[in-house]
Order: structure tokens, then C-alpha cells, then sequence
């Protein structure tokens, strides 16, 4: 015989309280409660293992203290540290995560979206969105990590300065010679470039995502800003899809240049990991015969060999960030930019 689910009024009863009293601490409300009462009534849902009806709980609450979670690709180690990040810092009040990805796809993204606004979330977090989204009608508050949208509150890091940190960072080792890896082109295909930064000069670029078109621009600007400053011509560029594999067919084609760099910005961590397995391959040593420094400081960078010097996105800010702004449903749009950190390890030349 299945056992019967254990109700309020069993909880009423344990507790020696009224069934009011139970809905106000399971509800936070609407009226108080004193503490030792609430220990009852918490004590004997927890020796019964009562387990309220949420979707009734939430109803009288007006809100299901859900947030839907949006990612471009589930398995970028960058979003899913993000990912993990956002989910704690939910729980810590009260709030689950709906994670799903948009793999890229802008239809696939606005069909993700209006699902999840069907299950009546109360707030939604697009990281890199791929398009600009109508939420116009979502009735919930909405933000956007990475990515600056017109009409919905972003958080994002400093790419632009992060960039031109870590290339600082390269130039202080005394190389004139930085080649710059970063998105976008087809899977099996790598577009190499010498820059003229005085004029301007950029490759197009079709098929790229919005979210990394934009951040992707910032982090070039960041590495001109550096090259400039220190009064040096810029090294090639290198354009491949944001994965490891993308970052291997980079340094393979830097490798076999007439002229090639002693050291490289990648844009991302996977580029840069694909970097380094380029150089092994070829016989070399990072970083003796090529010095790199990535973006984004996803852990994965700490046990690369050598381990990767990085510009980290300050992710646990990200998500603080992000969930306090969803909590309080404000209605401002508001565009934060968060400070990165230059965390230095050996592939850059430092001892550490």
C-alpha cells in the first residue's frame, strides 16, 4: 500500500499549532510568527518529511521563485562555471534555476525564452544572448550577462581593459611580436591577418554570435590599446571558432608563419588550451618559443601544462550581481561593467 502524503493538519497536530500557523511559516507570512513556535512547526516538517505543493504555494505568493537560465552552450567550461555560480547564489535566497542553452541559435533562443516564461518564472538571465529579444511582454525582469542589450539591465566584465592588461602583461616580458587569437570562423577554417591598427582594417566576419561578436570586439580593441601604447605594430591576427579545436588550427597556422610571434592573446580559454597542444605537437615549449596569456580563467587553466597565465572574469560577482538585480525587479535599465583580474602562472614566463 502506498503511504499516504502527510499534510498540514498532520503538521497542525505534531506541532500542537493551527493550521494557519503552519501555512505562515511555510509561507514567510503574512503574519509573524514567534521563534518558538516556527521551531515547532519547522521541526515536525522535517520529522514527517512534509513537502508543501509549490505550484499552490507559489500562486498565493504571486511568484514562483524560479529564475530561467539561458546559456549559449552548455558545455563551454566559462558557462558552466557561470552556470553553477548563478545557482548558489539563488538558492542562498530561496530561488531555484532553470538552465537550458541556446546552442547558438537565435530561433532556438526566443523558443527557450517563451518556454520559459510559460512556466512563469520570476526572472530570466540571458548570458551572451544571441539576438536582442522582445521582452517586452514578459512581465518579469529580465538581465543580461556579457552582453549589453537596448532595453534589458546588463552585467558584464571589463573586457576592453582585461584584454589590455593581459597584453600589457606580455609586452612587459619584452615581446614585440603578439598575435592575437579570437572568433570567429568555420569549424575547419582559420582567416589570418596582419592588422594596420591605424587604419582599422577588420576581416568580416559572418556567422557570429552576437553575445561573442560583442565581447570579441572589445577584447581586439584591448589588445590594439596595449600594442599601441607600447609603440609597437601589431602582430597577425588569427580568427577561429571560440573551442579548442579552433585554438589548435590557430597556433598550428602561427606556428608555421615566416615570421612568427613569440606570444599570443587568446580570447578565450579553450582557444588557448588549443593553443598549447599546437606547440607540443610542433615540438616547442611554452613558454620559451611562445608565450600565452588567455581569457576568461575557467579552472581548467590551472592544470593545462604549463598552467595558463589568464584575465579571469570575475564570475561569483557576476552572479551576485545578477541575482540581487532579478530579486529587486528593477525596472531601470542599467548597463555594469565589473573589473578582471590578471592571474599570473608560468605559460606567460613568470616563475609561479
Amino acid at each position: 500500500m502506498p503511504k499516504e502524503p502527510v499534510t498540514r493538519n498532520d503538521v497542525a497536530a505534531y506541532a500542537g499549532v493551527s493550521t494557519a500557523v503552519v501555512s505562515y511559516v511555510v509561507n514567510e507570512g503574512p503574519r509573524k510568527v514567534a521563534p518558538a513556535t516556527r521551531d515547532r512547526v519547522l521541526t515536525a516538517i522535517r520529522v514527517l518529511g512534509y513537502r508543501p505543493n509549490a505550484t499552490a504555494r507559489a500562486l498565493r505568493m504571486g511568484t514562483t521563485r524560479t529564475f530561467g537560465l539561458i546559456t549559449p552552450d552548455g558545455g563551454n567550461p566559462l558557462f558552466a562555471e557561470l552556470a553553477k555560480a548563478i545557482d548558489k547564489e539563488a538558492a542562498a535566497r530561496g530561488y531555484v534555476v532553470l538552465q537550458t542553452s541556446a546552442d547558438g541559435d537565435p530561433e532556438t533562443e526566443r523558443a527557450k525564452i517563451a518556454e520559459l516564461l510559460v512556466r512563469q518564472v520570476s526572472g530570466l538571465v540571458l548570458v551572451a544572448p544571441t539576438a536582442d529579444p522582445d521582452l517586452s511582454a514578459a512581465e518579469v525582469p529580465a538581465i543580461a550577462i556579457n552582453r549589453v542589450l537596448p532595453k534589458v539591465s546588463s552585467i558584464r566584465p571589463a573586457y576592453r581593459e582585461g584584454a589590455r592588461q593581459g597584453v600589457r602583461h606580455l609586452i612587459e616580458h619584452g615581446h614585440r611580436r603578439i598575435a592575437l587569437v579570437i572568433g570567429d570562423a568555420s569549424p575547419n577554417r582559420a582567416v589570418v591577418a596582419e592588422r594596420d591598427v591605424a587604419a582599422g582594417e577588420v576581416l568580416p566576419v559572418r556567422g557570429v554570435q552576437a553575445g561573442h561578436r560583442a565581447a570579441r570586439a572589445e577584447r581586439e580593441l584591448g589588445w590594439e590599446d596595449a600594442l599601441r601604447a607600447a609603440g609597437l605594430a601589431p602582430g597577425p591576427v588569427v580568427r577561429v571558432p571560440f573551442s579548442r579545436a579552433g585554438g589548435r588550427l590557430a597556433g598550428e597556422k602561427l606556428l608555421a608563419a615566416t615570421e612568427r610571434p613569440t606570444a599570443v592573446f587568446a580570447s578565450s580559454d579553450l582557444q588557448a588550451i588549443g593553443v598549447l597542444r599546437a606547440v607540443h605537437e610542433a615540438g616547442l615549449r611554452v613558454p620559451e618559443d611562445l608565450a600565452v596569456v588567455a581569457f576568461d580563467g575557467t579552472p581548467e587553466t590551472e592544470y593545462s601544462w604549463p598552467p595558463l597565465t589568464v584575465v579571469r572574469q570575475p564570475l561569483e560577482l557576476l552572479a551576485r550581481e545578477a541575482v540581487d538585480r532579478l530579486i529587486a525587479g528593477e525596472q531601470t535599465v542599467e548597463a555594469l561593467t565589473l573589473p578582471t583580474d590578471l592571474v599570473v602562472r608560468r605559460s606567460c614566463g613568470c616563475p609561479n
